[in-house]
């Protein structure tokens, strides 16, 4: 096991550790036991997980004398919805899971926002350990407690923040990844360079592409997204202000993902990465950055292999108004007003409702 890296998420009584490392799951007993009030846990995962990394982790658990009960739940974004809600909470009850027991949720950022939100409601609050899978899970949404499933009418749209006890992010699983699902995780890493870092987003400039193979560099990519997602959780916990820059790219890949209906023909971190490419162009055409930014921005995804454009997305899109009512569900809407992530440079991201809609029209038209 390498050296894991700990990046601590100072939030008083609701404060956590998240550890980054290879290694991780196969001692994730002796990391979760001094957590437990009895030797017991609740296991929630999906099926493709389950194959690969169920019986690793049982066997971490076991070795501590931890007992292990077992929910697998389908795969897929599809999974994040109220029946599959409805059945995690009552199998947890079935399970006698108590206030002071710990819910472990194995997988990807959708097993992660299900698993945290039953947790969340769950005898008004049960505790729960992120054990993310993806590169995705593990730099985004395991971090910050947001939790929460879909509506038909939005991505996200009902959910609770609710911190986890602690989160382990075992780099070697992402080995098991295929290179769409790698890719589509770093989607959300060069979206920390973006908003805030603009000498992270060099770093990954000069790095990013030997991520899936050096897990030295991948540690330093995770730690580092992490460190900069605890320091703005942190001071915006439920986000009231500064928190919503984490949503660079997120009003536009939401509702591309809506379009989709939340299939594999975009995935989440693929539908972050054409939407930071798209809050560049608009910030440019506004007026609020040099055209050499939203350049780079489309360089480096290229340079990665990534999608960058409405036109790689397979299958016939929504017209332009449509997708724009679309993005009237996102979450960052006020008195019925689009707010927008923008960015006046690499690394300078800022909200504002200030987008006329024949420009975010004309953005969108070239896109395609």
């Amino acid at each position: 096991m390498t050296e894991a890296v700990t990046v601590h998420v100072p939030l008083g009584a609701r404060a956590y550790d998240v550890r980054i490392g290879a290694g991780l799951l196969e001692r994730a007993g002796a990391e979760i036991a001094p957590l437990l009030a009895r030797p017991r846990v609740a296991v929630v995962t999906d099926a493709s997980v389950a194959d690969l990394h169920l019986a690793p982790l049982q066997a971490a658990l076991a070795a501590e004398g931890i007992a292990s009960e077992v929910l697998v739940l389908p795969a897929g974004e599809g999974t994040k919805s109220w029946p599959h809600l409805q059945n995690c909470v009552e199998w947890l009850l079935e399970q006698q899971v108590e206030r002071r027991d710990i819910v472990l949720a194995l997988g990807g950022g959708v097993i992660g926002d299900l698993v945290g939100f039953a947790a969340a409601i769950l005898r008004r609050g049960v505790r729960f350990v992120q054990l993310p899978t993806t590169l995705l899970a593990q730099v985004d949404s395991s971090v910050g407690g947001k939790t929460g499933i879909n509506s038909t009418r939005g991505k996200n749209l009902i959910g609770a923040f609710h911190q986890p006890s602690l989160v382990l992010a075992d780099i070697a699983v992402l080995d098991t990844l295929s290179p769409r699902d790698f890719l589509a995780g770093y989607g959300e890493v060069a979206k920390y360079g973006l908003l805030g870092d603009a000498e992270f987003f060099g770093w990954l400039e000069a790095h990013g592409p030997r991520l899936r193979e050096d897990r030295r560099l991948r540690q330093q990519a995770v730690a580092h997204s992490v460190a900069m997602k605890a320091a703005i959780v942190t001071r915006d916990e439920t986000e009231q202000g500064e928190r919503a820059l984490l949503n660079l790219g997120h009003t536009f890949g939401h509702a591309l993902e809506a379009a989709t209906g939340y299939s594999d023909r975009l995935l989440h971190g693929e539908g972050v990465a054409i939407g930071c490419a798209l809050a560049f162009d608009l910030s440019a055409r506004m007026g609020l950055c040099p055209q050499e930014a939203p350049s780079r921005v489309l360089a480096h995804l290229r340079q990665m292999n990534m999608p960058a454009r409405l036109s790689e997305i397979p299958g016939q899109l929504p017209d332009d108004r449509d997708l724009i009512a679309l993005m009237g569900q996102d979450k960052k809407v006020v008195d019925g007003q689009l707010r927008f992530v923008l960015a006046r440079g690499i690394g300078e991201a800022f909200v504002s409702d200030a987008v006329e809609q024949d420009v975010l029209e004309a953005v969108l038209r070239d896109a395609r």
